[in-house]
């Protein structure tokens, strides 16, 4: 009989006392005395040497045979046996790994990478040819395989490789490879072959583009201009292409052919639509700025689209697209003066209506007025100018613009002044606390390292939007990026234990996340029970129940699923027990649980279609409509109905089929 506990006599308060705060940080900083150090086993013969190498093969085969298509074990068992100097073991590991995953490129590369690095070419040569008759599309096994054969001086056979690998057709980049293996040994005549072929096999303008470079690269013009040529005649339709015109005028005006390229620019003009004519059309201004009349050009172009803007502003002020693409022109024009003129034109037209809807392409402008200044002007005295009157027009008691806040804190920090980028943040959270004002000035303090700042911003953005799940999990992700573990938890229990929150699933979600790749699934296992005890949802069941399948808790997984089948039958909530057993019978898959899968194909029901009464609003009814419903085989003892009704309709199909 077990002795009885002592009775304390004096129940008064010690002397010294010690709280519980003291007890947890004499135990943190002793364990933090403590530092683990690997164990260091030394060999002294040859028997322990194999006694060892037993022990780890007998790991690895334990591993392999818990997961055998994870390949990373699969591949660390190779390497160890390579380690060893075993390299037919290694290559028996590499082949049964094989055999479960012929498909997987890492195990190729890292098998083929085995034997290269040993200098065994042969087997190399023997697994690359594999690989490749197995896996042609795969690009990186006949890049390396072309250039093992390569290092080794075997040209031929790495030229034997490229043509074995060229009969599939691959992208352009691997025939680009074969051109410049071709290139580096100087056999400029062959690759002039090899482009032929990949013309003829890829006809688009990429093609002839990558073929007219190679020539002009070797400084054969006349090569180069029949390959062009070429293309424009053809390619047909597929040659109205921008970027072919671009590259044969460039061509032609680095030659010093002028009227060449003035002829070439014409008939692209001409030929091409005008929406994909823009950039060829900016050549075109450019070359004749350089090689004609500049001011024919500026009154031909400029002038008339200046006209019909114009116009149009004359009859919608208030069009601000109009007035983005009148500042465009001025802009593309190259007059510093004309365009800050339009812009300043541009802003004086205030939106009619006080509503953020109508003003936020009017902000716009401004937005575009301070970065002309800043990097076309590269004016910074006008830029800061820019962004101060467009936060005094902005009606922030009504409604406010956080990107400008941002931008023009952002530009303070180009400018290199801390010190007013954080009072215009500091005012904006003032004015309109938005939260991606308080995300925007807290990653300023975050990558500057000044993490008590950071901390303080969290506060007052809790302070003041305390319900705000992001702002709870971005605190909590600082402190754990910071090191401050205790402090993110302390943090997570502090928002799940707000009366409101608006999505608790963040923060819960967060919460559990951090201790699952912390490996604390206690205190994930603890976390899910908290949750469950709050809400019954089905997601957070199938949550816990994977969760605990992850960390080969299996008894707990299909116990959780147990009670939340029969918690969800309570209720009578047919879908979500559907969704219960398709997670159920999902695990017991991935298991190759053949028994589980029996046992929750059993409970999976039927589905059914039946018609409901439609009730109007004034209470008559108006018709019937279709829906589907679940019949569970625990549910079928009283559908006495329904089984009659099964039976007379196989009855039919039996007879439609006699008949």
């Amino acid at each position: 009989m077990a002795a009885r506990a002592r009775k304390v006599q004096n129940k008064s308060a010690a002397p010294v006392q010690i709280t519980a705060e003291q007890i947890i940080r004499e135990a943190v900083e002793r364990q933090g005395d403590q530092e683990s150090k690997p164990i260091r086993q030394r060999i002294v013969d040859e028997d322990e040497l194999n006694d060892l190498k037993l022990r780890k093969r007998k790991e690895f085969e334990d591993a392999i045979r818990r997961q055998k298509h994870q390949m990373n074990t699969w591949i660390k068992y190779a390497q160890w046996e390579e380690s060893q100097r075993e390299f037919r073991r290694a290559r028996s590991v590499f082949e049964r790994a094989l055999d479960i995953e012929p498909h997987n490129t890492t195990t190729w590369l890292k098998y083929t990478e085995m034997e290269m690095k040993h200098k065994f070419v042969q087997h190399a040569r023997n697994v690359w040819d594999r690989a490749v008759v197995l896996l042609p599309r795969v690009d990186q096994f006949w890049y390396k395989y072309a250039y093992m054969e390569e290092m080794l001086g075997n040209y031929a056979g790495a030229r034997q490789i490229f043509e074995r690998w060229m009969q599939w057709e691959p992208e352009d980049g691997s025939w680009m490879t074969y051109v410049r293996f071709e290139e580096r040994l100087g056999e400029l005549d062959r690759c002039r072959n090899i482009f032929e072929r990949f013309i003829s096999i890829r006809p688009y303008v990429s093609s002839y583009l990558k073929y007219a470079k190679f020539e002009d690269k070797h400084r054969q013009r006349d090569r180069c201009r029949a390959v062009l040529e070429r293309a424009v005649a053809e390619l047909g339709e597929l040659a109205n292409d921008e970027r072919l015109f671009i590259y044969f005028a460039k061509f032609e005006e680095r030659a010093r052919e002028t009227e060449r390229a003035r002829v070439l620019y014409k008939y692209a003009l001409d030929h091409l639509p005008k929406h994909r004519a823009t950039e060829i059309y900016k050549m075109f201004v450019n070359f004749e700025k350089q090689h004609g009349d500049r001011a024919g050009i500026e009154d031909v172009i400029v002038s008339k689209r200046r006209f019909q803007y114009e116009e149009q502003l004359r009859q919608t002020p208030n069009n601000y697209d109009i007035w983005f693409d009148y500042i465009r022109l001025e802009e593309n024009a190259g007059s510093l003066d004309k365009a800050r003129e339009v812009y300043e034109r541009a802003i004086a037209n205030l939106p009619t209506v006080q509503d953020k809807r109508y003003w936020r392409r009017y902000i716009y402008l401004w937005i575009n007025y301070a970065l002309f200044e800043e990097l076309i002007a590269e004016d910074v005295a006008r830029t800061r100018e820019v962004y101060s009157n467009v936060l005094k027009l902005i009606p922030h008691r009504a409604f406010s613009f956080a990107k400008v806040w941002v931008m023009a804190a952002k530009f303070e920090i180009r400018c290199k002044d801390l010190g007013r980028a954080r009072k215009l943040l500091g005012n904006a959270i003032g004015m309109c606390p938005k939260d991606s004002l308080f995300e925007s000035y807290i990653q300023l303090e975050s990558d500057l390292g000044y993490i008590d700042n950071a901390r303080k911003l969290y506060e007052k953005w809790l302070e003041h939007a305390p319900e705000n799940c992001k702002a709870w999990t971005q605190y909590a992700t600082l402190e754990r990026q910071v090191g401050e573990l205790e402090r993110a938890r302390a943090l997570f229990e502090l928002s799940i234990n707000q009366p409101t929150l608006d999505m608790p699933e963040l923060v819960w979600k967060a919460y559990i996340d951090m201790e699952i790749e912390d490996e604390q699934y206690d205190r994930a296992r603890a976390l899910y029970e908290r949750l469950l005890e709050r809400t019954k949802h089905v997601k957070v069941w199938i949550s816990a129940a994977q969760f605990e399948a992850s960390v080969e808790a299996v008894d707990k997984a299909v116990k959780l699923f147990q009670d939340a089948y029969a918690y969800l039958k309570s209720q009578g909530l047919k879908e979500e027990r559907v969704l219960v057993l398709e997670a159920w019978r999902q695990m017991e898959t991935d298991r190759n649980n053949t028994e589980g899968v029996k046992t929750v194909e059993g409970k999976m029901p039927k589905r059914v279609k039946k018609r409901r009464p439609i009730v109007a609003e004034d209470g008559t009814e108006a018709g019937y409509e279709e829906y589907f419903d679940y019949i569970f085989p625990d549910e079928e003892t009283g559908n006495i109905g329904l089984k009659l009704l099964e039976k007379a309709q196989a009855w039919k199909k039996q007879k439609l089929a006699e008949q």
